[in-house]
Parts: C-alpha cells; structure tokens; sequence
C-alpha cells in the first residue's frame, strides 16, 4: 500500500442524474476531504460497448465533468483526468494482459451478465472480455489503497488485486533482494530501523496484522526513500518480494435509495430520471406526475406511505418532522398527494439550485473546464509514468 489514494472513474454517459449525485457524487465529495483522491472520465470503458456509436463520447465527456464540480468535486482536492489522455493506461493494460489467465477474464460476474442485459448489443469483442483488465490497469496505475464502490463491483476490486498479486509474484523476484532490502532499512535511521524491524518481526512470526498496518505507515512517512527502495521494504514487510503494485481494497459505499419517478431505481435506460440540473419546471411536473399509493382513488381515501413511491423521496430529503407530518397526514387521508409532494419538489429544487450555481462559471467559460482537467490529466500522467518506470524494469523493458 504505498498511498491511502482513493481512485474512481465513471462512463462518460453525458449529464447525470439524481441518482448519480446520491449514488456516487456524494461520497466522491466527502472522500476528498480524507484521502488523495483522482476521479477519471473512463471513455475508453465507454468504447467497449459503444464501439460503434463514438461520436456522443467528446460531449457527454464535458457534461459528466461540469456535473461533478456541480456536485462540490473540488479541483484543488481532487484531481480530475480524462482516461485516453493518459496513454500509460493502454500500456499498463497490454503489458497485464501478457500475464492475465483468459479464466481469470471469463469468470467475472459482470462479463455474462452485461451480454444478458446488452443482449442487443454486439459484445463478443476482445475489449469487451478484457474491460476487466483495463479496469484493474486504472487502479493500480495510481497505487492506490481504497476503490469506492457499490456491492455488485467488489469481484471487480478482487480481480484487480488477484491481478497485482500475480504480477508481483512473476516480477518482484529481483536479484539480491534481501540485501538491497537490508541496505534500503538503514536509509530509515536507527530508530525507525529498529521499529521496522520488530514490526517485521511481529507479523511474519505472529501473523500480527497491526505490525503489518503499523509497517506500511512508518514507510509512508519515511521521505528520504526511492520508489525502488519503498517498493523493497513494503515487500520485505510482508516476505521477500518487491511489491511493485499494490493490491487495493473494495471501499463499500451505501446503496443509493434514489428512486426513479415510477418508484423504480432511477435510470437513464428506465426514462425515470431526473437530471442533476434540469429545468425546475420539468422537474415539478415530473413529480406532480408521479404515481402514488393506488389505495388512494380520492382525496378523501386513506393511504399508506410504505406504498406510494413518493415515500422514498421523502426518506431522501425530508427531515422527521415532516415524515412525520407524511405518515399521519396520508393514513388519516388529512392531507392529499399533491400537498404530500410539495416537501419534495422543494427540496429537489434547492438542491438543484447549488449544482446551477455551481457549474454557470464552466457554462459561461468552457476555458474553465478545459483547464481544470488539463492539468488533473498533467498530474495524474506523472504518477502513471513514475509507475509504468517500475513496470518497465520489473518486465525487463528498461534495456537501451
């Protein structure tokens, strides 16, 4: 683990919805403030199953960008790349695939359940097999230590550290390991030698796993250190390999309770969505519109929230009271739908307002956007190339 780096990315699908904002943006913007984070526009991920209709990609790029700053993604915090502009991605992902079992590929959930759903759609493509592949490049480009993700992408986080694994076990077998290591623990000075030392101890004799944790974060403080020497001495930590890619962990985020306006998961694919910045009028007819509780033909018939879509708005944006006031106003039919959805229209407008103001300045100067993400694809090409160096070496293509 060499950084407590959070790394995402998202599809390029163009403006985003509520659903994403809850879903993911949400905890994008709370992550910034505790860890390095780098949040990538994935538009070679968008290729693997819209090969064929690329031209949407460029503008959908800059929309889903501009709705991510809308969202409180902060430049200053985060940094906020485009993947092709990185083309150590594409490097990283061939020199892995050299390495990758084509089981490996094959065995993903994923992989049979997207040619299910896409079933319309021509995905027997070597880039739609090997998206898996090109997902675990992303990651371990940037070392990173915590990947946010819903329960149904945590096989995606395991493939990709099972793939690190791997890779440092064919490649971390460098010659003179143990003594470059040795000479690498005396660059710490003799205090955190000696406390590397006992935590190495601790943890290959007594399987101590706070030795190990307490080891990785000495190293992360230890400034005067190569990458070369970092990578022995994470390796030496836990055995006698160079750890060259680090293996990163699922970081679990809720599920999003957004639902759609037909009470289902909102969607794009499902037209029951409403987009972070649309037009307050549309957005109030859309949930004017919504069904409620069928048990409720009149004003005056009795409901109950738990079965009216409406409710699980409420559970996103409403405080107690006035779930409360819901509950006690639909069972005793004292208050009718359309006051019911009131709370809610006005709390989605607000909401909506701060992502407007947020993302005019991008609108009125694009020059702003393109700047922003100019230098987050500098930033993060630095890492990946510092990265790819050590892959290089490791795979025996540094020779001149």
């Amino acid at each position: 683990m060499f950084t407590e780096r959070v790394v995402s990315g998202m599809r390029p699908t163009g403006a985003l919805h509520l659903g994403h904002f809850h879903g993911a943006l949400k905890n994008w913007v709370r992550l910034q403030s505790e860890h390095p984070c780098l949040f990538f526009v994935a538009d070679w991920h968008a290729l693997t199953t819209h090969y064929d209709s690329p031209d949407v990609i460029g503008d959908n790029v800059w929309e889903m960008v501009i709705d991510w700053l809308a969202a409180g993604i902060d430049p200053q915090q985060s940094v906020l790349f485009i993947q092709s502009r990185v083309p150590e991605h594409a490097e990283l992902h061939l020199l892995l695939s050299m390495i990758t079992p084509l089981g490996w590929l094959e065995r993903v959930p994923t992989y049979k359940d997207q040619q299910e759903k896409l079933s319309e759609r021509d995905l027997s493509t070597y880039g739609f097999l090997g998206y898996p592949l090109l997902q675990a490049a992303d990651i371990l480009m940037y070392r990173a230590a915590w990947v946010p993700v819903g329960e149904d992408q945590v096989p995606h986080v395991e493939f990709t550290r099972e793939i690190a694994r791997r890779f440092n076990h064919l490649f971390g077998r460098e010659p003179g390991f143990e003594d470059k290591a040795r000479e690498a623990v005396k660059k710490l000075g003799s205090k955190r030698a000696k406390l590397y030392q006992q935590m190495r101890t601790r943890y290959q004799e007594q399987g101590d796993d706070t030795a190990l944790q307490q080891g990785r974060e000495l190293l992360e403080l230890a400034q005067n250190l190569s990458m070369g020497d970092r990578e022995r001495l994470f390796g030496y930590l836990e055995g006698s390999r160079r750890i060259i890619l680090a293996e990163p962990q699922a970081l679990l985020t809720e599920a999003s309770r957004m639902p759609g306006i037909d009470g289902q998961k909102m969607s794009k694919s499902y037209g029951n969505s409403i987009a972070m910045r649309e037009d307050p009028e549309s957005v109030r007819r859309k949930i004017r519109t919504m069904p409620t509780d069928p048990a409720r033909v009149r004003r005056t018939d009795p409901g109950e929230p738990e079965r009216c879509p409406v409710w699980q708005l409420h559970l996103v944006y409403s405080d107690e009271a006035t779930r409360e006031w819901v509950q006690v106003g639909c069972r005793s039919a004292s208050i009718g739908c359309l006051e019911c959805k009131q709370p809610v229209i006005d709390a989605i407008l607000a909401e909506q307002q701060v992502f407007r103001e947020r993302a005019q300045p991008y609108l009125d100067d694009p020059s702003l956007l393109r700047n922003i993400v100019a230098d987050g694809c500098e930033q993060a090409r630095k890492i990946a190339q510092e990265t790819m160096r050590e892959v290089r070496e490791a795979m025996g293509l540094d020779f001149d």
